[in-house]
């Protein structure tokens, strides 16, 4: 498989606490990578990293380099906003923008792109929405407030949002959970289900979770990247005792 992400050396600070250090990892094109680790290890911090989202905290700092097919985001002419168009992310708690509907959820980042004509971006809202295992159960309703779905269906709507302006790269931030196990398993479902056309990095705290839907898993300990390998290695053969003490409830 070829490489979506080369990320080297990558530090990342919070004013003068170091939050990760020198991570150095590949993650694969249509591939879902995990990151496990308890919590408070840079899990968050690590993959807020990958779309440039950590440094509009103040006085947050990055250092290394982030290559994106060969480009490193971090550099001095790279677009930051172009960056987040092509790596999307979901964050842990649903967030649909509360004042607008369902469907306008979807086309907003659309029309922000520069669409104009209705019919494309009502086909591209229904057709995000179909691939968020949604559309079925919103298709007449797309007129109502997205505060009247349930949490799953809020973060299914959110997912639909980030995969309407088409990114390469999908990152998730525990995004089930805050959710009941029947919208965890609909979340992991759609995972499986595009990967196909995107590249997804998920943080996840739920060592199950990890091994049900990724094909890589990272060991995140203390900022350091303890181990990186293919999630059925890391989950019977891991190299490192912490990792051994972290996925057997050890610790954490």
């Amino acid at each position: 498989m070829a490489k979506k992400l080369v990320i080297e050396h990558l530090n990342a600070w919070f004013g003068a606490v170091q939050a990760i250090r020198d991570i150095t990892i590949d993650i694969e094109e249509n591939g879902v990578t995990a990151v496990i680790g308890p919590s408070g290890c840079g899990k968050t911090t690590f993959v807020r990293c990958l779309n440039r989202i950590h440094e509009v905290v103040d006085n947050a700092m990055v250092s290394g380099r982030v290559m994106l097919d060969g480009v490193d985001i971090y550099s001095k002419t790279s677009d930051p906003v172009l960056v987040r168009r092509r790596i999307g992310m979901v964050f842990q708690k649903p967030n649909p923008f509360p004042t607008m509907s369902i469907f306008e959820n979807v086309a907003a980042g659309v029309k922000l792109n520069g669409v104009r004509r209705k019919d494309r971006i009502a086909d591209t809202v229904e057709r995000s929405l179909k691939s968020a295992a949604l559309w079925e159960e919103v298709k007449d309703k797309l007129h109502k407030p997205a505060t009247t779905l349930s949490g799953g269906q809020q973060q299914r709507l959110c997912i639909a949002r980030t995969i309407a302006i088409e990114p390469e790269v999908v990152l998730m931030d525990e995004p089930a959970s805050a959710l009941d196990p029947i919208s965890t398993a609909r979340i992991e479902e759609l995972i499986q289900q595009i990967k196909e056309r995107y590249t997804i990095v998920i943080v996840t705290h739920n060592m199950q979770q990890a091994a049900r839907v990724s094909d890589y898993t990272g060991f995140f300990l203390l900022g350091e990247l303890i181990e990186f390998d293919r999630t059925s290695d890391i989950f019977t053969n891991p190299r490192d005792k912490r990792t051994e003490d972290y996925i057997t409830g050890r610790f954490g």
